[in-house]
């Protein structure tokens, strides 16, 4: 149990940590995490699956300063590690994340107001002073305590927290686990609506529609509809590409008109 703890903290050390350190890298993310998750515990199958499962739950939270609602990355992590462990399956770890993920993001924010925010007037000092040297060895210096003590939450979680899930679950009715199990598989449709709150556009409306009728009536799986959807991408990307290059030359060419006009003009 202690290993399987370890490793799963490592995970969320190396992602969670680790996208926060070299920026917008999408390391943090369940697609990614999940399956290294299950990589580490020797069940890559359900890794990917849940890791999968959980993207579709949390693609349309985007965390940006204040406006924040749960942390994907160890939601995903100590989820996948439960399922696997317990072998329970992708309903428990859809049913897990969002309570894991929410707490997640309020440690989170702890340890940044008072373990990071503390040392902010440090670096003031030694920026005054000019002493490049330090501000950086302070930097990585606490983002390696502060990620260190996050992943420790992963960590307790499944050395302590196994033992408990496991009885918990054991001692919920059949009924109970079967309603958790529905509402999990509903969690992706609310994900994807999430996202579509963010992105909906009457002028790409359509493809909304032409891909649920093509889902609906022609039972294309997903890689078939998303190599369709990079096909259109890509048609589209070209003919407005030609169009602004059309629109550039006829520009060129009205100038170029206007300017022979007046020069017609002033040699008369």
């Amino acid at each position: 149990m202690v290993v399987q703890a370890i490793l799963v903290a490592f995970a969320v050390f190396v992602c969670v940590g680790g996208a926060e350190l070299a920026g917008f890298t999408m390391i943090n993310r369940p697609i990614v995490i999940g399956p290294l998750v299950g990589l580490l515990l020797g069940d890559l199958h359900a890794g990917v699956l849940i890791g999968a499962a959980l993207e579709a739950v949390f693609m349309g939270v985007v965390n940006i300063g204040g406006a924040s609602a749960a942390e994907p990355g160890i939601a995903t992590a100590v989820g996948v590690a439960f399922s696997i462990m317990l072998g329970k399956g992708s309903e428990i770890a859809l049913t897990l994340a969002i309570p894991i993920g929410i707490l997640g993001l309020q440690i989170k924010n702890l340890l940044y107001i008072f373990f990071v925010g503390f040392f902010a007037p440090v670096f003031d000092k030694l920026a005054a002073k000019g002493e490049d040297g330090k501000i950086t060895g302070l930097h990585f210096g606490l983002w390696t305590i502060n990620w260190f003590l996050y992943s420790l939450v992963a960590f307790f979680g499944i050395l302590v927290g196994s033992d408990a899930v496991k009885a918990l679950l054991n001692s919920i009715p059949h009924f109970i686990l079967n309603g958790l199990t529905i509402c999990g598989n509903l969690l992706p449709a609310v994900g994807m609506a999430m996202l579509l709150k963010l992105l909906w556009n009457n002028k790409i409306a359509v493809f909304y529609f032409l891909g649920f009728v093509v889902v609906a009536y022609f039972k294309l799986p997903l890689v078939a509809l998303a190599a369709l959807g990079i096909i259109l991408a890509i048609v589209i990307a070209s003919n407005d590409y030609n169009i602004s290059q059309l629109v550039k030359v006829g520009v060129s060419q009205n100038i170029q008109a206007t300017n022979s006009e007046e020069e017609d003009f002033f040699d008369e």
